[in-house]
């Protein structure tokens, strides 16, 4: 068996296996979720560095550069997403009162 055809395979049976394991997932599990996703993409973003500073050629370098742009861009929504999340269940401030008066 050809090894690229085994790792397409298991490259299409992870994505249908993450997909139907997400969408499963209720409202009030998001965030821990979320927070355990962003450790991930650290550690994918720190990979990335790995195999960007180990490139010998061109080519490598540039796939190394752009995996570690896309790593970087995952890890910070990653942050942005959770952070809105987190406002949503945030006690709200009141707001402040004017008082009513003119100048003195």
């Amino acid at each position: 068996m050809d090894p690229s055809i085994a790792l397409l395979t298991i490259f299409v049976l992870a994505v249908f296996t993450g997909y139907e394991v997400v969408s499963k997932v209720s409202s009030t599990l998001h965030t821990p979720l979320m927070s355990g996703a962003n450790a991930i993409h650290g550690i994918i973003l720190v990979g990335a560095v790995i195999v960007a500073g180990q490139a010998d050629g061109a080519g490598e370098l540039i796939v190394g550069l752009v995996a570690v742009v896309l790593a970087t861009l995952n890890l910070v929504g990653g942050f942005v997403v959770t952070d809105r999340m987190l406002e949503m269940f945030r006690a709200k401030k009141a707001p402040q009162q004017v008082e009513a008066g003119g100048a003195e």
